[in-house]
């Protein structure tokens, strides 16, 4: 199986990322939407990202339209939603499937890693969260309802490492 920095993505603006940049950083990875009920979770993971990112935290953003539709705008819209309405400053990455035979390889990789309630591994909606430690392993999944700030002690004990 591919480990997590096997994957390349691309980011908002279309340009290839290796996610090898980030070895030996904490990730948290999220799939956003800007039309959600969980949107503003954006404040929450920013809050997180300036608080943890000087102590190797990043937090990588991946916006989906798979879930009624809440992520609708074109990667410039959505990045310039996220810097005006929440400040957003980790990075974001271009519009990705999480479910079905179109879901970006890396969904498929943090979903198996890490099955949610009941061994499912379908992603049930926006700004669910997957934690992967500074090896590349992913160490937990979060619910979509699950704000940023109840991750922050997960977080800590983890750059503590």
């Amino acid at each position: 199986m591919a480990g997590i920095y096997d994957f390349s993505v691309k980011d908002i603006h279309g340009k290839d990322v290796a996610l090898d940049r980030y070895r030996g950083k904490l990730l948290l990875i999220v799939n956003t939407a800007s039309k959600c009920g969980f949107t503003p979770q954006y404040k929450g993971l920013e809050a997180l990202y300036q608080k943890y990112k000087g102590k190797g935290l990043e937090i990588l953003g991946f916006p989906c339209n798979q879930f009624g539709a809440q992520e609708p705008g074109t990667a410039e819209e959505i990045e310039s939603f996220c810097e005006i309405n929440f400040g957003v400053t980790f990075p974001l990455f271009a519009k990705v499937d999480v479910n079905g035979k179109n879901a970006a390889p890396l969904y498929q990789h943090l979903k198996a890693a890490k099955p949610g309630l009941l061994g499912s591994e379908a992603i049930k909606w926006n700004f669910t969260k997957f934690l992967v430690d500074a090896e590349g392993k992913v160490v937990e999944r979060y619910a979509p309802n699950t704000e940023p700030a109840s991750i922050a002690p997960d977080i800590a004990k983890l750059l503590k490492k």
